[in-house]
């Protein structure tokens, strides 16, 4: 009994090695599909927050595959430079619309910077009227010395 289980292990392991080695239809096993990161980020507008919420990032042994985190982090970091160039753009443009705006004409000037009020000149005494010694007189302010009544 023993030499004829001996004899059919045998047989066995040989049928399993032509098998395995090189038989059947002469190909070994097929490659197996890498498991890629089909890119869901849409290439013809900008990103939308459902676009992000649906990337689902493939799993490997040790985690993310990085070649495909990396590329959905380059995509989303130039979106967000050009939204935020875009952003600044827009901000230069509605300050300046504000400043013609508040401004008027005449807001730019040619000569330097004025710094300070810019005085009214007085009209000049006409004839009968009088200053005093202390200046013009302000109503309802007393010269100086004056007590009141």
């Amino acid at each position: 009994m023993f030499w004829f289980l001996l004899i059919a292990m045998v047989v066995v392991v040989a049928a399993v090695t032509l098998v395995v080695v090189g038989g059947g239809d002469g190909g070994g096993l097929r490659d197996s599909e890498p498991d890629r990161l089909l890119d869901p980020l849409p290439e013809d507008r900008p990103v939308a927050r459902a676009d992000v919420d649906a990337v689902r990032l493939p799993v490997t042994v040790r985690g993310y595959r990085m070649t495909d985190v990396d590329d959905v982090l380059d995509r989303l970091s130039a979106e967000l430079a050009e939204r935020d160039a875009r952003i600044a753009e827009l901000e230069a443009a509605l300050a300046g619309a504000h400043a013609s705006a508040m401004g008027g004409p005449g807001l730019i000037q040619d000569g330097p910077p004025v710094l300070g009020p810019v005085p009214e000149a007085e009209p000049a005494p006409g004839p009968g009227e009088q200053e005093s010694a202390n200046g013009p007189e302000v109503p309802g302010k007393r010269p100086e010395g004056e007590k009141p009544s």
